[in-house]
């Protein structure tokens, strides 16, 4: 019977108590027999709750091939570590065991001297393949490619096809969909083993291959990428350079690390924190500081930009001080209406459904909706002010004209919000930007301004007041 998250986790939080008391009592066959029983991602999870002492010593518990697949599943930080208390043949054992993408992965988070000594143990073969991954863009398709993919020629047989797959699959990190090349590299088709199985076996490849293949290129961009598993559901992409040759493949274990990537670091842009890639457990304060408080600091000198325009409307304020206690709503209403405009269209460009071309019917949807919006936040204000803030708690100062210019300013902050906040998004794409900094934050500090002056425009013009 299938367990839940919740009693693995705690499963694994039980065991790690007791691997300290198997060590110091030297039953290692025992905790072995435990070990070779789980899956290898509950195996890392494992590692990480435990001391850094007894780290080095359950992993060489584990059998070999078993302990290649664990070591993609914990942290940098315990990869460093175990990394430096291997001897020089524990290492290669490792690196020959892991697939090239995997092995990019740790390059990329291992301080000069790890990543001299991994490349050091690898093979030729694997050091020329990992130097072409490492060659391409952070962010692009070539980066989170894997070279370990099956081809196939398309004047093979089925049963060629099958011997070729035995003989060269082992090392493979899929096998399930076979990529078709011509003499000169360039991909031609695709076939899977379920064609395969389904075909006589003196069939030729190229009566059975797919030849309408989608693939991507190598500077392609990896969000991107990664979005096309969801619409297409595959299990791999083909990866080609400027010539249309085949240089490798996008796994879909590697698309959902993208995305998930790409989620957390689109979270913290719309939160202002500087994007990072350590867990926060991992951090210490003043690492979090870092991130967070040259953000906090643009943000404090823009929001100055409201107490200038407060200032300027002293006279005002003076006349009638019953508006200075509405400034809250009004303010709160337009970030929160501008941020869910901004956060609706940020989720629509990174999936795709926007494009810069589409701003004016995004434009025209967004002002329906605040003018519903708008008119229902107002009708349900005009009714609180003067029945309960007038006539239930006595507030005489908020007379039908007060009331009147308050609503009025939100119909208006509202729909300026919805505007500001489905444009910005779209023109920092245009421009370059990634659309998840003009989130919440900033639509806020400049909504904020915006009502504002709004407020106190409206108020000098039906309030008789000056400004």
């Amino acid at each position: 019977m299938g367990e839940t998250e919740k009693e693995k986790n705690a499963e694994i939080e039980e065991l790690a108590q007791k691997v300290p008391e198997f060590i110091s009592q030297r039953k290692y066959s025992e905790l072995k027999k435990i070990l070779i029983e789980m899956n290898p991602a509950d195996i890392g999870d494992l590692m990480e709750e435990l001391p850094r002492e007894n780290l080095p010593l359950v992993y060489r518990i584990l059998p070999k091939e078993i302990a290649s697949e664990v070591f993609v599943y914990i942290d940098s930080d315990t990869q460093e570590l175990l990394i430096t208390s291997f001897s020089d043949s524990e290492l290669k054992e490792v690196i020959d065991d892991l697939y090239v993408d995997d092995t990019v992965d740790i390059i990329e988070e291992m301080p000069a001297n790890v990543v001299k000594r991994i490349l050091k143990h690898a093979d030729q073969d694997m050091r020329n393949e990992i130097n072409k991954i490492l060659k391409y863009p952070k962010d692009s398709a070539g980066s989170v490619m894997t070279t370990e993919y099956v081809d196939l020629k398309e004047n093979l047989t089925v049963e060629d096809a099958f011997l070729r797959i035995r003989r060269t699959a082992v090392d493979k990190e899929t096998i399930y969909t076979c990529y078709v090349k011509d003499d000169n590299r360039k991909l031609i088709g695709l076939v899977t083993v379920k064609d395969l199985l389904m075909a006589d076996y003196q069939e030729k490849i190229s009566d059975i291959m797919e030849t309408n293949v989608i693939s991507v290129n190598t500077t392609d961009d990896k969000e991107s990428v990664a979005n096309m598993f969801t619409k297409y559901d595959f299990l791999a992409i083909p990866v080609v350079d400027n010539e249309g040759r085949l240089v490798g493949i996008v796994t879909f274990d590697d698309a959902m690390d993208v995305l998930q990537e790409e989620t957390t670091e689109d979270i913290e842009k719309m939160a202002a924190i500087s994007p990072t890639d350590k867990p926060y457990m991992k951090m210490s304060a003043f690492e979090l500081w870092k991130k967070r408080i040259p953000w906090l600091l643009l943000l404090m000198i823009s929001a100055t930009f409201t107490g200038m325009i407060i200032s300027s409307f002293e006279e005002a304020l003076a006349s009638f001080v019953v508006l200075t206690s509405f400034i809250p709503m009004l303010m709160d209403t337009g970030g929160n209406t501008g941020s869910q405009a901004s956060v609706t269209v940020i989720r629509s460009i990174s999936l795709g459904d926007i494009e810069f071309k589409n701003m004016p019917r995004v434009v025209w949807k967004e002002i329906r909706v605040a003018v519903l919006c708008g008119i229902t936040l107002a009708a349900a204000n005009f009714v609180k002010l003067l029945t309960i803030d007038r006539l239930i708690l006595g507030n005489g100062d908020i007379t039908v004209q007060v009331a009147l210019v308050v609503c009025l300013t939100l119909i208006l902050t509202v729909l300026c919000a919805k505007v500001i906040g489905c444009t910005l998004p779209m023109f920092a794409k245009k421009l370059g930007f990634d659309p998840a900094v003009m989130a919440s934050p900033f639509i806020t500090t400049i909504v904020d301004a915006v009502s504002l002056v709004v407020y106190f425009r409206i108020a000098t013009m039906f309030l008789h007041i000056g400004g």
